[in-house]
């Protein structure tokens, strides 16, 4: 068992999942450009039998290379690894992303810094989860509510 840290600069977003056919990198290309038009990203797939090749697409070829690369760190069968541009967010996609009939779960939506929790055996790597971010520092009171709650409106999230 070891930890794969994603690679990816702090204002790139990432989605961690698993699917479980050849297709689903053209699929997930399809749902995230479909979702927001003018969407950068890359995607790429692992693929877990044939040739056994991390498969690629997007938008952006900065976010393919990046995707690329941390899917074959990675290197766990039919997961795949999602990167979003600066000013794209996996709230936008999410839902089709997880509406992508090949998608079976998703181990992480985030901004934050991820490590992935890998283990390998003599067939080949899986994962076991992912730590995103770091740990709580606390719990929530009054002013921390009424930040979030105005931060949330600021930015258009509620009304």
């Amino acid at each position: 068992m070891h930890v794969v840290p994603i690679e990816k600069p702090d204002e790139v977003n990432v989605i961690v999942g698993m699917a479980h056919f050849i297709k689903t990198v053209e699929d997930l290309h399809e749902a995230l450009v479909g979702a927001v038009p003018g969407i950068r990203f890359g995607v790429a797939f692992c693929e877990a039998s044939g040739p056994a090749l991390v498969r690629s697409s997007g938008t952006d070829e900065a976010m393919v290379d990046l995707a690329r690369r941390n899917a074959l760190a990675v290197g766990a069968g039919h997961s795949f690894v999602i990167c979003l541009a600066d000013g794209f967010f996996p709230l936008n996609v999410l839902n089709a992303v997880k509406a992508v009939p090949e998608v079976c779960s998703i181990w992480c939506a985030t901004a934050n810094q991820v490590e992935v929790v890998v283990v390998a055996s003599g067939r080949g790597r899986g994962i076991l989860g992912v730590i995103d971010g770091v740990a709580p520092a606390g719990a929530e009171g009054p002013e921390d509510a009424a930040l979030r709650r105005s931060f949330l409106r600021r930015i258009g999230y509620k009304l």
